[in-house]
């Protein structure tokens, strides 16, 4: 008998998306479409570059899959609600202090608005499923698109400081909401 997991990560939708969790079979699609440099050059170092063959499975096998197990990550994948079979980008969340949520999402989607339902949904998530108190999110100053969905999610700075990302040593700002105030606000 399969025992069912506490937080077991959910199919998330908002007005255009699905947010299925992440697959195994989800690797070919993000090989492909994510090792681009607007995407990348805001991402942890820790990520490879150059992105090499088979490291979006190694992700999923090696750190997604075994999160979602373990309940400490929760990843989705984004596929707009009249296009379900095409991955357009990824988002998650996890119990790492001080870096809760993180995503990308492909360029020919960004600036559309969908990386701000995907976060607005996750983040609810985050509260209201998980319970969590807070959510915080580091980003590279100079990430201006990324900067303005935590500013749409309520979310304000609360510290800097300087890490490594794929595209060099920058200024990055933490940025914070409560559960109170993203329930007040909603």
């Amino acid at each position: 008998m399969k025992t069912e997991r506490k937080h077991a990560v959910p199919t998330l939708k908002t007005h255009r998306l699905i947010l299925p969790p992440l697959e195994l079979s989800d690797s070919e699609d993000i090989q492909r479409l994510f090792p681009q440099w607007e995407i990348v050059k805001y991402i942890t170092s820790q990520v490879p570059w150059p992105y090499p063959e088979g490291a979006a499975r190694q992700f999923i096998q090696e750190i997604a899959l075994p999160s979602m197990e373990k309940n400490s990550g929760w990843y989705w994948s984004l596929r707009l609600q009249e296009d379900p079979d095409h991955l357009i980008g990824v988002i998650n969340l996890c119990d790492t202090p001080n870096a809760n949520r993180g995503f990308w999402l492909t360029a020919a989607f960004q600036g559309k608005g969908l990386m701000s339902e995907a976060s607005e949904a996750v983040t609810d998530f985050w509260f209201n499923q998980l319970d969590k108190p807070v959510l915080r999110v580091p980003k590279a100053k100079a990430n201006l698109a990324s900067r303005r969905i935590s500013e749409r999610n309520g979310m304000r700075v609360v510290a800097t400081q300087w890490a490594d990302f794929v595209g060099g040593r920058m200024e990055t700002e933490i940025w914070e909401i409560t559960k109170d105030e993203w329930n007040h606000r909603r």
